[in-house]
């Protein structure tokens, strides 16, 4: 049931590393994408198979944004509620510096590899495959452009619970969060955790 448990969150956060990259596999839709335009009256259609294999880059890349957006759903599905009694704010940090980190330090440099020659692209995919251990095997998986755009904020704060133990946490959220604020919290991870503000 442990390794069941911890493959999951391995799963979990591996969903969440593909989603950090939709900005990366946009650009390199933009950057790669090959169809073949022509104007007059000799022109004609090259076929299907040679259109797909003058966009093989782009068209990994497209799939993997729409394994991203599968990703969301689900994630935006596990996080819809929790059965957790609420905990109280005492500290809290704002954190969402960390999602131009990821940003500027892991996705910006990637794009100006030489996306047309496929020695590159081997270093490139070698390159994602390393972060993305990186990714999971750390507690900053959190650090989500993504999630970011699309409305979450990120905070560490200093929680205590209804038996009075204080606990420094790591919380993922929609809302904006202040001191004396209650939560409802739900794992993703030991010291990471989705968060909704009780009203």
């Amino acid at each position: 049931m442990d390794e069941h448990m911890k493959f999951g969150e391995i799963w979990d956060k591996f969903e969440l590393y593909i989603m950090s990259l939709w900005f990366l596999f946009f650009l390199i839709i933009v950057i790669t994408v090959d169809i073949p335009m022509c104007f007059g009256d000799n022109c004609q259609f090259i076929g299907v198979w040679d259109v797909i294999k003058k966009n093989i880059v782009p068209a990994i890349s497209l799939l993997l944004v729409l394994f991203g957006v599968i990703f969301y759903y689900r994630f935006d599905y596990r996080v819809s509620g929790s059965k957790k009694l609420p905990v109280e704010i005492t500290d809290i940090e704002d954190l969402n510096y960390e999602h131009l980190t990821f940003l500027t330090t892991y996705i910006i440099p990637l794009i100006c590899f030489n996306l047309t020659s496929t020695r590159y692209l081997i270093a490139l995919a070698f390159l994602l495959i390393v972060i993305g251990i990186i990714y999971v095997k750390t507690d900053k998986f959190y650090a989500n452009p993504t999630l970011a755009v699309l409305g979450f904020r990120l905070y560490k704060v200093t929680v205590k619970t209804r038996t009075g133990i204080k606990e420094n946490i790591v919380v993922i959220t929609k809302d904006r969060l202040s001191e004396l604020d209650q939560l409802k919290t739900l794992d993703l991870d030991n010291k990471v955790y989705f968060a909704r503000k009780v009203e």
